[in-house]
């Protein structure tokens, strides 16, 4: 059977959050539901959350829990466990609008999970041909296709140096501005070969030549740093004293934004960060996962009630 998703760091991330029967726990992303499932285990409530409906359907399948409609979003609850469609910069109101009060964890699984990855038509991946998409949620208007064709050569340049930290991204950029002068570019695949043409792969390379334009470009689309900026600071008034926030970023500048707001609210003696080095995944781990190696877990403890 085809796994949704492979929970990276799943035992450390389950160990730190310290799980106390019958208290709530927030996994602001959801994906296939293996965090969710690991905490309810051991006797924890979980509000789960997910841009993706994708996401929302299968644990709801896996849980055996009906899917319904709340202000146009999907959601399902059980007694310990609701499911909701929607950003993770809402949580705030999302824990309001189910009467949780205060929760003892909270769960940031960044990334795309391994279904959206290996999903053709979610055009999220160099490896299969499929429409320039990336949306994490499909009622958002703007796809990747819009971008690529949209953008000025300056612009597609500087999203891709500063999102993907792409260092051929003014030349990449002049290739696509030349190529879709003659066809629309729509395809995974159109775009990749575009980019290996720029910057062939060579034996050297641990990851595809592409790879850092797809990121970027997944980046802008759901608008995933700023998101990760909002969502942040809600979290210290959901969370209760002795709350633990636990972060697993897989993008340089995503752990630059946590590892910096860690810094901030320490100083401020708001939070007591747990791990001053982040936590990366075991040679076995990656071995298994490869998808896993870039991993980094970052994790802090709330120390005061604001």
């Amino acid at each position: 059977m085809k796994v949704y998703h492979q929970p990276v760091l799943l035992s450390e991330v389950i160990s730190f959050l310290n799980i106390q029967p019958n208290h709530w726990y927030i996994d602001c992303n959801l994906g296939g539901g293996g965090h969710t499932g690991e905490i309810l285990k051991r006797g924890g409530r979980v509000l789960g959350i997910d841009l993706d409906p994708d996401a929302i359907s299968e644990v709801a399948k896996n849980f055996n829990l009906t899917i319904q409609k709340r202000d146009q979003r999907l959601f399902a609850e059980s007694k310990n466990l609701i499911i909701y469609q929607s950003n993770f910069t809402e949580i705030k109101s999302i824990v309001k609008q189910f009467n949780i009060q205060k929760v003892d964890g909270i769960l940031f699984d960044l990334g795309v999970s391994s279904y959206q990855l290996e999903t053709k038509d979610r055009g999220f991946s160099f490896n299969l041909n499929a429409p320039l998409d990336m949306r994490m949620d499909k009622q958002s208007l703007v796809t990747a296709t819009d971008l690529i064709n949209g953008l000025h050569e300056s612009e597609l340049a500087e999203l891709f140096f500063k999102l993907g930290e792409e260092r051929f991204a003014k030349r990449i950029a002049k290739k696509i501005v030349e190529h879709r002068q003659l066809k629309k570019i729509e395809t995974t695949d159109q775009l990749a070969k575009i980019i290996l043409a720029v910057r062939p792969k060579n034996r050297l390379d641990r990851t595809h030549p592409a790879t850092r334009v797809f990121q970027a470009l997944r980046i802008a689309i759901n608008d995933e740093l700023n998101s990760l900026k909002i969502a942040l600071p809600e979290t210290l008034d959901v969370l209760n004293p002795n709350g633990r926030l636990v972060v697993l970023t897989f993008h340089s500048l995503e752990d630059r934004i946590v590892k910096n707001f860690f810094k901030d609210q320490e100083k401020k003696s708001l939070i007591e960060v747990l791990n001053k080095k982040p936590i990366t995944p075991t040679e076995e781990e990656v071995l298994n996962n490869p998808r896993s190696r870039s991993g980094k877990l970052r994790v802090a403890e709330k120390l005061l009630s604001l």
